[in-house]
């Protein structure tokens, strides 16, 4: 649970001067603002530092320090502050199906949130990379659902639930996951593969994205998209490490310290070939 003061200054991080209440204006605004305040990145996976997801190192981290962090810190931290809120939360896990069929076996490598709101079952999610969600959706089957940014579909077989976008006039599968609650122990397991395993793209692939009001910043490697809603996308190559660097600055409010961006630049360019 998060102190009085640490949720000030949460809020103060991401610009929310609303009522502390859980409603449904509550939720919605904290879900839009949170993911274009605080980036989406994985360099201490990539630079081979430890990932640590207990509250008190991702609040330092990602308030405290003002860097970004992936799902199981984003929806760490976003959990903690929906629960002072007073918004019941159950953390759930899924499987990301980007690019494959709905019956791929993929491990259990995301975290998602199941909330409660004025009598009504939720899924929240502000770590998702280029893809989070900007607003909460209904647990509900079939039915499109307009966010701020993307309309997304969940659609249910038995236990399972998949989570789609539209994108381009495309519905495109994101992940599967159940309503089965994931002990912290459980996360601690799919965090630390996620962190460390080889065959973990994170740990050799620079992954950043940002929520623009209109759009969403995405950057994979040295390659950075502008994504406006309703317009064509605008890819840009960047050219060295001095331009990374400077777009991850300006552009992510990613600011590191050299060791890190050193060993996050040793582990880019010794990356196997796609």
């Amino acid at each position: 649970m998060l102190a009085p003061d640490d949720l000030a200054a949460y809020l103060a991080r991401i610009g929310y001067d609303g009522e502390v209440a859980p409603t449904r204006v509550a939720l919605a605004r904290l879900h839009f603002l949170h993911p274009q305040a605080i980036p989406f990145e994985n360099f201490d996976a990539l630079a081979g530092r430890s990932v640590e997801i207990g509250l008190p190192t991702v609040f330092e981290k990602l308030v405290g320090r003002r860097r970004g962090g992936y799902c199981f810190e984003h929806n760490t931290l976003f959990h903690a502050v929906l629960e002072a809120f007073g918004f019941p939360v159950t953390p759930l896990g899924g499987r990301v199906l980007m690019g494959q069929a709905e019956d791929a076996q993929v491990a259990r490598s995301h975290k998602l949130l199941r909330v409660t709101c004025e009598g009504e079952d939720l899924i929240a999610d502000v770590g998702f990379g280029g893809m989070t969600l900007t607003g909460p959706l209904r647990l509900a089957d079939g039915a499109p659902q307009k966010t701020p940014h993307e309309p997304y579909r969940l659609n249910r077989s038995g236990e399972d639930w998949w989570l789609r976008a539209e994108i381009s006039g495309e519905w495109r599968l994101l992940y599967r996951f159940t309503l089965q609650p994931v002990p912290a122990i459980d996360e601690v397991v799919a965090n630390h593969y996620v962190a460390t395993h080889p065959a973990s793209a994170f740990t050799f692939t620079l992954r950043a994205a940002r929520i623009l009001p209109h759009g969403r910043l995405t950057l994979l490697d040295r390659r950075l998209t502008e994504h406006r809603l309703g317009e064509a996308s605008l890819p840009e190559q960047i050219a060295d490490d001095a331009a990374l660097r400077e777009a991850l600055e300006s552009r992510f409010a990613i600011v590191l310290d050299d060791d890190q961006w050193q060993a996050a630049l040793a582990r880019i360019a010794a990356a196997p070939a796609a």
